[in-house]
């Protein structure tokens, strides 16, 4: 396919819509946004991208993302991406965490959304506001991966797509299949307290890029129309990625455990 078919297909698509990167400053989160910003640069400047965080930087995220300066993620990161691409695409910081309370204004009709997050109950949190509100068109891709702790090497991601056009499901919701989603045994970062938002476990670096790679996989099948999958599953300690298709579920099934339910997606 020749450059300019891509562009027409990619302008084609992104029209009047907005991209939406929640946890945008994480270590899946910054790296993720960084391509996506650069890749509308060139292919969609008029889309607009909006960077919802509300976790600052500290000294100690240096091991997983790089920053210039200490700050809230959505500022420093719309600051730091601004300068380097010229203000193209416009960049909006949102420096706040994602709520169910908010997430009716934050996530909206036909936007493409990122979802970036560090636990299962935010994924809930924009997977029911979807749902509810019964967005006609709408785009997410959510990705994740395992830390280091206890007989978990850090190697371990997933990534699951939902896609909605025109008022009818072309994938199924993500708490479909994932139990772990469905009924979260975790908290949302804004009902954490400070020493709990401290405390993580640690994550391979690699991992977090092989996952933010891994979310831009749908995504560049969807402006192209070559999506056929709704999951993928990836380790990069075997060297593996593996995407599912499944047949949308019309009806509510009673949900069961999902081989990839441990990951808990920490970025």
């Amino acid at each position: 396919m020749l450059e300019s078919d891509i562009l027409r297909k990619l302008a084609a698509r992104m029209k009047d819509r907005s991209v939406k990167i929640v946890g945008s400053g994480g270590g899946i989160g910054t790296v993720l946004t960084r391509a996506v910003v650069q890749f509308l640069a060139f292919g969609c400047p008029a889309c607009k991208v909006f960077l919802v965080d509300g976790d600052g930087y500290e000294e100690r995220n240096r091991t997983r993302v790089l920053f210039e300066a200490p700050g809230n993620k959505a500022i420093v990161q719309s600051q730091q991406l601004a300068e380097a691409l010229g203000g193209v695409p416009a960049i909006v910081p949102v420096p706040t965490y994602l709520t169910p309370r908010n997430a009716p204004r934050l996530i909206e009709e036909r936007d493409v959304v990122f979802l970036c997050v560090d636990n299962h109950s935010s994924r809930k949190a924009v997977a029911d506001s979807v749902r509810r509100r019964r967005l006609r068109d709408i785009v997410l891709i959510s990705g994740g991966n395992d830390g280091i702790e206890k007989d978990r090497e850090g190697t371990f991601g997933n990534v699951m797509v939902y896609i909605r056009e025109n008022g009818r499901d072309l994938t199924n919701p993500l708490t479909r299949f994932h139990s772990e989603i469905a009924r979260p045994q975790d908290k949302r970062p804004d009902q954490l307290g400070c020493g709990e938002l401290a405390q993580s476990a640690p994550q391979l670096l690699l991992t977090n890029l092989a996952v933010a790679a891994a979310m831009l996989n749908p995504f560049y099948g969807w402006l192209t129309g070559q999506l056929d999958y709704e999951e993928l599953f990836l380790d990069i300690g075997k060297g593996r990625m593996n995407a599912v298709r499944r047949t949308v579920v019309s009806r509510p099934r009673q949900l069961t455990p999902h081989p990839a339910r441990r990951v808990a997606a920490r970025t």
